[in-house]
């Protein structure tokens, strides 16, 4: 008898620590109970049910949102990487009897990171792991974090000036800042350029709530140099063909040039930094087995980067570039 209400008890408790752990990666009971297939009141009781377990407070309730308290934080950590264990169990075991037959990867991602970076990892992971579903969402930085945080991706990949707190990134390779002119402009056989040589062409650049535009501007301000822009393009290649014709000239990094391109090219990382990408990972997150096969490929593509890259600053909300400086 006492064996089976503990067996019984074991069961609630994972019952319980899921429904915290969505609630608390939510902050809603009503939208945890929507990725649990749950009534509303179903997880409320669980949460209420381990609450007086634990003798604690796990959330503060403000009206439709919840936050968690001190106490509720560090169950958080201490319970997610066991639920998604736990959720994972076969995947996991599965690749520990040597096989990936089943499952999904869901990849947060912008459109330079799709276009330049991955096609060839991509490739090579949808080759070997024929039965795993792949899914590559072409989103912006804000839009990939919030992914990430929602449990909607597995990982993003992209290039990333700030790292916020809950958040890893892994860096795997590195790329030159360049700046592309048409063949015929003053600037394309022009030795030794200085800022105040571009300064004084007009600048094709992506939309200016983006990182890219931040990055020029920060970098022209601090030389005390004013430089315009005439005109404003989502997307390399798009910037590129804008370049061929001749209706500016812009500061790109070269993961986007592949050597087609009727362009010049002058390195500029004497006055830009180099720019890394990399996997960016929910901090606490448990590595699904396919996760940890791609973040081999990625290696695997990159391998001369990956364990030379320094390290990045800590910071801000949304460092994660939007695939357009990259």
């Amino acid at each position: 008898m006492a064996s089976g209400q503990q067996i019984h008890y074991k069961q609630n408790r994972l019952k319980q620590l899921r429904a915290f752990c969505h609630a608390a990666r939510t902050g809603s009971v009503s939208a945890a109970a929507e990725k649990i297939f749950l009534s509303q009141p179903t997880v409320s009781l669980q949460i209420q049910a381990l609450e007086r377990e634990l003798d604690t407070v796990l959330f503060e309730r403000r009206g439709p949102k919840i936050r968690l308290t001190p106490e509720g934080e560090m169950l958080y950590e201490l319970a997610q990487p066991l639920v998604e264990g736990m959720d994972k169990l076969h995947e996991t075991f599965s690749v520990h009897c040597g096989r990936i037959d089943q499952g999904t990867l869901d990849i947060a991602a912008g459109e330079s990171t799709i276009l330049y970076i991955l096609p060839e990892p991509v490739r090579l992971f949808v080759e070997r792991f024929p039965g795993i579903e792949l899914r590559l969402h072409n989103v912006t930085g804000r839009d990939g974090l919030a992914m990430l945080r929602a449990d909607e991706a597995d990982l993003a990949v992209g290039s990333m000036l700030e790292i916020p707190d809950d958040v890893n990134y892994r860096p795997v390779v590195t790329y030159r800042p360049t700046l592309i002119t048409p063949k015929d402009h003053p600037l394309a056989n022009k030795q030794d350029i200085s800022l105040a040589d571009i300064a004084e062409f007009g600048l094709i650049l992506p939309p200016r709530h983006l990182s890219t535009w931040r990055l020029v501007d920060l970098v022209f301000t601090q030389h005390n140099l004013n430089y315009q822009v005439t005109l404003e393009a989502g997307g390399w290649e798009v910037i590129k063909k804008y370049v061929e014709l001749g209706l500016g000239i812009s500061i790109v990094t070269d993961v986007c040039l592949t050597g087609d391109e009727t362009l010049a090219q002058v390195p500029l990382e004497k006055y830009f930094p180099l720019r890394s990408y990399g996997m960016v990972l929910r901090r606490g997150k448990f590595l699904s087995p396919q996760t940890k096969k791609f973040q081999e490929i990625l290696q695997e593509v990159f391998p001369q980067d990956s364990g030379r890259l320094a390290r990045q600053k800590r910071g801000g909300d949304s460092g994660w570039d939007d695939g357009l400086l990259s």
